[in-house]
């Protein structure tokens, strides 16, 4: 028997599992099997709580990579203050939903279609190369508009403890902290309306104190940047990192912590950023545990001396799940019996998919209560990095279905 993640405090004292209001077989019922639910109220729920914890200084954008169903931006859009895109699709996506002043755009390789695209409907490019600024400045030229441009800083120390490191290294993101001052300079002397810093660190950080440690690294040196440039900058991404508990001993972030260490810094800020202000950029920890992700199991065999759950659901829906999506050393997410939330465990199973892969698991020898043919499978944290972030196509299974509710 192997260990799985905690079930996330909104679904884990519940006897039968239910999602915004409705019983998980209901859902199945009503709209099929698989398919993804969203709890809106949720995510109101979380941003609530962080938005009490963080100084007035500090707003809240959404990374809508992490789940960016139309639908479910169209819910969250006016929960907060910005959304952060990373393709000329998803930009398309937030348009639909937020004005262009609160819409940044970073990523590499961003062609020229998409340059235009942002500086035309006029949202803030977050720049990641020399390169790329020259074809921005020269895109604004030609359309007579002064582009909104940020520079994306490669920093000089990466956030510990995260999932993704950022910064430290050399990096496709962003612009190496040194050549940012010159990289400003050539903005402000070239007519652009500059917009500041986007500085991201790392990403699935469930270490409280170095994600303290690090938006302190990320306000100083955005006010060296800016010295050395000579320019106050309008707006500093301070990136995100928070994680979310995953797997078993995971233990979330204090976000009340983290909000008094972020506004000290802040108070003492420099007075180069005194009339800046600032941002984090959350995407799995605003979505994640909003979701969950609902499957049939189709048959129960036994092989050798192990138990299997074949459901019509797996990777191809929820990769991550699987262990195939950054993970190094596969690992349970939480999962449970929909029906049977609150009963005791009697058999170890493994959960698979339907797929002619042996990657196709996504629980691997767990505790469960008895289950069988026709009962319904929850998967938890499937809010973020689930449907969008897998290969629906793959085997030509198709997608899931995926429903917003709780509005």
């Amino acid at each position: 028997m192997k260990p799985m993640g905690p079930i996330p405090p909104y679904f884990a004292d519940q006897r039968e599992l239910t999602v915004a209001g409705k019983r998980a077989v209901d859902w199945v019922a009503e709209a099929g099997s698989p398919l993804f639910v969203y709890d809106v109220g949720i995510v109101r729920e979380r941003l609530a709580r962080l938005r009490a914890a963080l100084p007035p200084a500090c707003e809240i954008h959404f990374a809508i990579k992490a789940n960016p169903l139309p639908a479910f931006l169209e819910a969250v859009a006016p929960l907060v203050g910005g959304l952060d895109v990373a393709s000329g699709g998803e930009l398309a996506k937030a348009l639909a939903v937020k004005d262009a002043a609160h819409i940044s755009f970073a990523g590499p390789g961003k062609r020229d279609w998409e340059l235009e695209a942002a500086i035309a409907a006029g949202a803030t490019l977050n720049l990641e190369s020399e390169g790329e600024t020259g074809r921005a400045l020269a895109i604004g030229e030609r359309l007579g508009v002064a582009p909104k441009l940020a520079v994306r800083v490669n920093p000089d120390f990466e956030l510990r403890g995260s999932g993704m490191k950022m910064g430290g290294r050399a990096s496709p993101f962003g612009v190496d902290a040194a050549r940012v001052p010159a990289l400003v300079k050539r903005l402000i002397e070239a007519g652009a309306d500059w917009r500041g810093f986007h500085i991201f660190a790392g990403s699935q950080s469930l270490d409280t104190a170095a994600i303290v440690e690090t938006q302190a690294a990320t306000v100083a040196l955005a006010a060296r940047l800016a010295d050395e440039a000579g320019a106050q900058p309008t707006l500093v991404n301070l990136g995100g990192g928070f994680g979310i508990p995953y797997f078993a001993g995971d233990v979330p972030v204090d976000v009340e912590a983290v909000g008094a260490a972020l506004g000290d810094a802040l108070a003492a800020r420099p007075s180069v950023l005194v009339n800046s202000a600032f941002a984090i950029e959350l995407g799995r920890w605003i979505a994640g545990e909003c979701g969950v992700y609902l499957m049939t199991v189709i048959d129960k065999k036994t092989s050798g001396e192990e138990t299997f759950l074949v459901c019509d659901g797996g990777l191809h829906h929820q990769l991550a799940a699987s262990g195939n999506f950054g993970t190094v050393v596969r690992r349970n997410y939480p999962v449970a019996v929909a029906g049977k939330l609150g009963s005791e465990p009697i058999e170890t199973v493994s959960i698979v998919g339907p797929l002619c892969t042996p990657l196709d698991r996504l629980a691997d020898r767990v505790a469960m209560p008895e289950a069988g043919p026709g009962d319904v499978i929850a998967v938890f944290l499937a809010g973020a990095y689930g449907a969008s972030a897998s290969p629906a196509a793959f085997l030509g299974h198709g997608p899931a279905a995926e429903i917003v509710a709780g509005g």
